[in-house]
């Protein structure tokens, strides 16, 4: 049996019980004999992560479910073959089950002509649909399901105590996960959620890349203040909800007025 190496009780993350990066974080939640994994990553990782499961002694068969916190391809490549092997039902956002079930290409990032990407993208079959204000059950312990919607329309993120699986909200460096409005990136909406993560009371943040970290309010009220910025800004395209710019420019040729 493999030692299980919890990063914070009840759960272990893939990437640290591998010792290696394997790629995004894949959180295991665990309780009694039941257990579930949120996010599996890229197909390729799926046999190592299950056989790690195995090596851990957790029965194959009492995985609950697999959740696809929102439809992009490292996060989510994985979920057919994973479903497939572990014979587990998966859960996502209603807003990410379509691209999920038509293996979407565009849609989950999979393929970006202009940067010469073009991944594979298994479709599969969404079981259940997780929204605002559920619950989800395992074994003793209760997840709050948050829609925290920004990167994408159908990012999740799930409350357990003082803990946060925060998704691609914000990591440990202060960066946020890609917007892009092709994603279906929403500034105003990252801002809210971001706000929502800096008004509650939990202690610790598990994101869905890099390491996890506690919750630093000085942080998020940066991070806060970059995206708001964002707002306004012409580098952020049509994410942005305004370019002041333009309005003073009008001002000046109104005026006739001239650089000096």
């Amino acid at each position: 049996m493999l030692a299980r190496k919890p990063i914070l009780p009840n759960i272990i993350e893939m990437n640290y019980q591998a010792g290696e990066v394997l790629g995004c974080c894949v959180y295991l939640v665990y309780d009694q004999n039941e257990w579930l994994l949120i996010d599996i990553g890229l197909e390729e990782t799926v046999e190592e992560i299950i056989e790690l499961i195995r090596q851990m002694d957790f029965p194959l068969a009492k995985c609950k479910m697999i959740i696809g916190t929102h439809a992009d391809v490292d996060h989510i490549q994985g979920l057919s073959k994973a479903k497939h092997l572990l014979k587990a039902p998966v859960y996502a956002h209603p807003k990410a089950v379509p691209p999920l079930e038509a293996g979407d290409k565009l849609r989950t990032f999979a393929q970006i002509e202009a940067q010469k990407i073009d991944m594979a993208m298994p479709p599969v079959k969404i079981d259940g649909t997780l929204e605002e204000g559920e619950k989800v059950q395992v074994g003793n312990l209760s997840l709050d399901v948050w829609l925290t919607p920004g990167h994408t329309d159908s990012q999740l993120s799930f409350r357990m105590g003082d803990v946060l699986f925060s998704g691609d909200n914000i990591y440990r460096d202060g960066c946020v996960g890609a917007i892009d409005a092709h994603h279906g990136s929403d500034l105003p909406s990252f801002v809210k959620s971001l706000k929502r993560i800096r008004e509650s009371d939990v202690k610790w943040l598990l994101p869905s890349h890099g390491p996890y970290f506690r919750k630093d309010n000085r942080l998020l009220d940066k991070t806060i203040a970059r995206l708001e910025g964002y707002l306004h800004m012409a580098d952020f395209g049509t994410c942005a909800i305004d370019w002041p710019l333009l309005d003073e420019w009008e001002q000046e040729i109104a005026e006739g007025k001239k650089a000096s």
